[in-house]
């Protein structure tokens, strides 16, 4: 199997732009022959980088006016926006994950959300990050367990979690539970945080892990954004990227990639996921559930698939 992982910047708070270039980049990937691709976190469509400027998140107003311009940009997975993925993913016979900013039921909140894509099921899982990190909590509300599930594709078991999520040992474990042997992990990219945990995560799990990352440059961010003179000042970056994949032995075998937009693929055997259970299986031969057990809520909080 060919897997792929995306590295790219929105169009920022554009979710029909940012479509059409994700459209363009998954057949770009699978016309290289990748059939399981990834996208980042919030790719529809953009992290709220504001934030993260003192300037901001110190004065109620700027975060109105934040507030008002996220809101407007959110979709929802019944929208034209995934509608459009799914056809396409459809017609490519390509499976995905991609970040979404989700509108909520009462549309006055947005959950970060991570949409799994079957090409011929259509959307299987939605998950909702579960504890937005630091300053994300003035904006996203708090997910839940309901899409913390791992989905087959062709004999292969996928999972993925949003960001500082793949800091959280328990919500892996509840991966490892359900028999990952691919990992998806979404950030809005930063290589200082990505890099150690995405080798940790494939040696803990004895899985493959795609470690795909937002890239956000000044340029991205266009003239019209009311708050854009609070991030671009003094800065060409914003956030770097930071894409990689690692194998089951903890070896990177793609990326990272830092400042640039790039695909990075692999070619993958599950003959080194089973392999790499021989020492460690976390969720079976090496754990102790008389000892150690994990309770999943898996209750949907807020509608939705």
């Amino acid at each position: 199997m060919r897997i792929a992982a995306v590295q790219a910047a929105p169009v920022f708070l554009d979710p029909k732009a940012s479509t059409e270039k994700l459209l363009g980049l998954l057949r770009e990937s699978a016309s290289n022959g990748a059939t399981l691709v990834a996208f980042p976190e919030v790719f529809l469509s953009g992290y709220p980088i504001w934030l993260r400027a003192p300037e901001v998140s110190s004065n109620d107003e700027l975060l109105r006016i934040g507030q008002i311009e996220y809101l407007k940009s959110a979709i929802t997975v019944d929208g034209p926006e995934i509608g459009a993925i799914a056809k396409e993913a459809g017609s490519l016979g390509v499976f995905l994950y991609v970040g979404i900013v989700e509108r909520s039921g009462s549309r006055g909140s947005v959950y970060a959300s991570l949409v799994a894509i079957d090409p011929d099921k259509g959307v299987v899982g939605v998950h909702r990050k579960l504890k937005p990190t630091f300053h994300e909590r003035l904006l996203w509300a708090d997910g839940d367990g309901h899409g913390l599930q791992v989905h087959d594709w062709k004999g292969t078991r996928v999972g993925g979690l949003n960001c500082y999520e793949n800091w959280q040992p328990l919500a892996r474990q509840a991966l490892y539970d359900q028999g990952e042997q691919i990992h998806i992990a979404t950030w809005p990219g930063d290589l200082d945080v990505t890099q150690d945990i995405t080798r940790f995560i494939a040696l803990e799990g004895r899985l493959y892990v795609v470690s795909v990352s937002g890239l956000l440059r000044a340029s991205d961010i266009p003239e019209r954004f009311p708050l854009r003179r609070y991030l671009t000042e003094g800065r060409d970056v914003i956030n770097d990227g930071g894409s990689m994949i690692a194998a089951p032995d903890g070896t990177v075998i793609a990326g990272p990639v830092t400042g640039e937009e790039i695909i990075l693929y692999a070619d993958i055997s599950l003959d080194d996921v089973i392999g790499a259970h021989l020492k460690l299986d976390p969720a079976g031969h090496y754990s102790r559930r008389d000892v150690l057990s994990l309770r999943h809520n898996k209750d949907r909080l807020d509608g939705g698939l």
